[in-house]
């Protein structure tokens, strides 16, 4: 093996999976109760690779939920639609969990489908942790994106105007889809609207990356609906490039943990296609309130901050 590809932190190994974005960790067990090196470890490829995968980790829910502490305190499952039975910090990821939440066909581009979690708080998630269970043996990749890497690679006089512009971000159905009305109850016991900066500086690394998920992100404050349209497309259009992007194959004991200040990622699409089913569980942590280069905060324009609290007092 090429030692230049691996980074060795004791029994820890950090193997980069793409040029810009992913790595994979192996030699530690995440069930089991890990060692102050072991998370520091973890949190440095997290903050450099973006998104880290693990193999064979055939975690129980608590001991997902256990894992996930290590790093920060837990949200309620998803604040919109719910959690797990019994484990209100758990969400389900399954083939068919929003069968029940449009109708009719999407209008497909680029960039359809790709987003960060719950941008339309306005804490969103630190960082997401999703574990595969049931998996197909084909179909089903995921993919991310390196949002840093993308506001690195536009052109200065772009990057200054992004710097200064910011965006609405809410809860609503793709364009094209009609949300059912379980979709619409939901969203509606639970408004969340959040005015944003289209560039966040990184709490930790003090890196800026574009903060334009594509599936929350509405129009751009303080310009024209079609200036706005047009930007937002460039941006979508390039954070998604692909030599921005990993793209991880999933198997039972995976897990997936990325920093979501500094990704957006990509559900597939394909499993639909086929008869195999898909289950996963995802944990959230508390995240802080984005602020862009000019030192502004995000404004919530509906809806509380997600936190730990919502979680503890569904137990």
């Amino acid at each position: 093996m090429n030692a230049a590809v691996l980074e060795h932190h004791s029994s820890v190994e950090v193997k980069p999976l793409s040029a810009h974005i992913g790595a994979e960790i192996s030699g530690v067990d995440l069930a089991a109760s890990l060692s102050d090196s072991q998370v520091a470890t973890i949190r440095a490829a997290l903050l450099k690779w973006k998104v880290v995968f693990f193999r064979e980790q055939f975690l129980s829910h608590a001991q997902q939920i256990a894992f996930a502490r290590h790093f920060g305190d837990l949200t309620v499952g998803h604040p919109v639609f719910g959690h797990v039975d019994g484990h209100p910090e758990i969400y389900s990821v399954g083939k068919d969990r929003k069968a029940n939440r449009f109708a009719g066909q999407p209008v497909l581009r680029p960039w359809s489908g790709w987003h960060t979690d719950v941008t339309a708080a306005v804490n969103p998630p630190y960082a997401s942790i999703l574990r595969g269970v049931t998996i197909p043996p084909y179909g089903g990749d995921t993919q991310w994106t390196n949002l840093v890497r993308a506001y690195e690679t536009l052109s200065e006089p772009v990057r200054r105007l992004v710097d200064g512009l910011r965006g609405v971000h809410r809860f609503t159905a793709p364009a094209g889809a009609a949300p059912t009305r379980d979709f619409d109850d939901a969203v509606q016991r639970t408004a969340l609207v959040s005015e944003h900066p289209l560039v966040r500086v990184h709490p930790e690394t003090g890196e800026r990356a574009l903060f334009v998920s594509p599936s929350f992100l509405k129009h751009i404050v303080g310009v024209t609906p079609r200036e706005s349209q047009v930007l937002l497309e460039l941006l979508w259009e390039h954070v998604t490039r692909p030599e921005l992007t990993v793209r991880f194959k999933w198997e039972a004991g995976s897990v997936a943990f990325w920093d979501n200040r500094a990704t957006a990622h990509l559900a597939p699409t394909d499993i639909f296609d086929l008869a195999f089913d898909r289950q996963l569980y995802r944990v959230t942590l508390v995240g802080d309130v984005p602020v862009g280069p000019d030192g502004r905060p995000s404004l919530a324009l509906e809806g509380s901050p997600v936190n730990a609290a919502q979680a503890l007092a569904l137990n």
